[in-house]
């Protein structure tokens, strides 16, 4: 791991959190649950605090100050993700966007109508559109292979027919890891005439997609885990989101911000989202010419993935050779994001509270892909022991993992 296109003391001067003295000796593996806050967003959410905590847009100059900063982030998220800023939401949470989606879904759909969800997916991508059958809706489950956890576009193909409506799948797993191919679900569900909603939440923070390129009708993450504020970001082509019915006031009917967001958003936070963008650009700058990419944000993308990929590569190469241990997902790094989760033959709680006293941050449970679990085999109760980082981590982070797991593991 000599050749890492990021230069990691670079990376970490950018985030608070590493000189924070409460943290130090500890890595952090459950990124998977939230990364740490870029400073870039730190310093917006504390500049609206103290300078703009007012209702925005209103006509006296804090008020025009705290709109403006809320729609740089609507703008500048927009730019990063390859769409025009009016396909932007920003919602309390995932869980929570999918579930006013859910809900508009349910009445823009007609009786026999059909939707495909997948039980590789986190429950809120799932359970949402699951709901739909008590309004009408056929729901077909496109279902994981139960010894790899991978989904097949082979199983997909054989659900498609002019019934389906949407088709529900996540970018890559937040338990298997792998990355699914959301360009080709795309291609598929348009040949039918439906959408397709994409889960995000896993994939974004190793790099914001094209959204042009991946040709999804839908696509949601959580800010929290892409180095920003704990919000939930959907992305909805413009077009499908003013046709779903409206969930906000009937008064704002025509105001597409507010359509599919009924909750009042925290203006703050939505005002320091525009620091994630800036954290990208900065990842970017330190690759430096070592990466290509059409713009700032492609390249922080393929360099988050090159870091990542390297990181990864031992950590892969170690658990598929202990016997002990179960490799939910690929073992290849370059097809997979680097949330790795193994199934034990001890509750996997017990050993994450045994890594902690190696000053190893991991976790241990369903993670909320509790159908996921019960495809593979294991019991949600006893739950996998997941790894999960980010392009910050540090090879030598790395090898302390190693090393904690191979003291705790037999």
């Amino acid at each position: 791991m000599t050749d890492l296109p990021l230069d990691p003391a670079r990376l970490r001067a950018e985030f608070p959190a590493f000189a924070e003295p409460s943290l130090q000796g500890q890595a952090f593996f459950e990124n998977a649950g939230g990364s740490y806050t870029s400073r870039a967003v730190l310093a917006k959410l504390d500049h609206y605090y103290r300078a703009t905590k007012v209702q925005p847009y209103g006509v006296y100059p804090a008020s025009q100050a705290a709109g403006e900063a809320m729609n740089l982030s609507f703008e500048r998220i927009a730019q990063a993700l390859n769409v025009s800023p009016d396909w932007i939401h920003f919602g309390p949470s995932s869980s929570a966007n999918t579930y006013v989606l859910g809900k508009a879904f349910g009445e823009w759909l007609k009786p026999g109508d059909a939707v495909i969800v997948t039980n590789q997916d986190h429950e809120a991508n799932t359970g949402a559109w699951r709901k739909l059958a008590r309004m009408g809706a056929e729901i077909r489950e496109w279902k994981v292979d139960p010894q790899t956890g991978r989904l097949s576009l082979t199983d997909l193909d054989r659900l498609l027919d002019s019934k389906v409506k949407l088709i529900a799948a996540p970018h890559c797993s937040n338990i298997s890891g792998e990355i699914n191919a959301v360009a080709e679900i795309a291609v598929r569900a348009r040949s039918v005439g439906a959408v397709t909603a994409i889960d995000g939440v896993s994939y974004a923070p190793h790099g914001l997609p094209d959204l042009a390129a991946l040709g999804a009708d839908i696509y949601f993450f959580s800010a929290y885990k892409v180095y920003g504020p704990h919000q939930g970001i959907m992305a909805v082509r413009p077009e499908l989101a003013m046709a779903l019915p409206n969930q906000g006031h009937f008064f704002n009917d025509e105001k597409p911000r507010y359509r599919l967001t009924p909750a009042g958003p925290d203006h703050a936070q939505i005002a320091a989202a525009s620091g994630i963008a800036d954290y990208l650009e900065t990842v970017a700058a330190i690759a430096g010419d070592g990466v290509e990419g059409a713009d700032p944000f492609r390249r922080a993308h393929a360099a988050m993935r090159a870091q990542e990929i390297a990181l990864a590569t031992p950590l892969l190469d170690y658990l598929s050779r202990k016997n002990s241990v179960r490799l939910i997902g690929p073992a290849d790094p370059a097809t997979r994001a680097p949330t790795i989760a193994v199934g034990l033959a001890e509750p996997a709680a017990a050993v994450a509270t045994r890594l902690a006293r190696h000053g190893i941050m991991a976790g241990g449970g369903h993670f909320y892909a509790y159908r996921l679990l019960e495809a593979v085999g294991i019991a949600p109760t006893h739950g996998v022991l997941r790894l999960s980082f980010v392009h910050y981590t540090t090879p030598e982070e790395i090898q302390r993992l190693i090393a904690a797991l191979d003291a705790e593991l037999p």
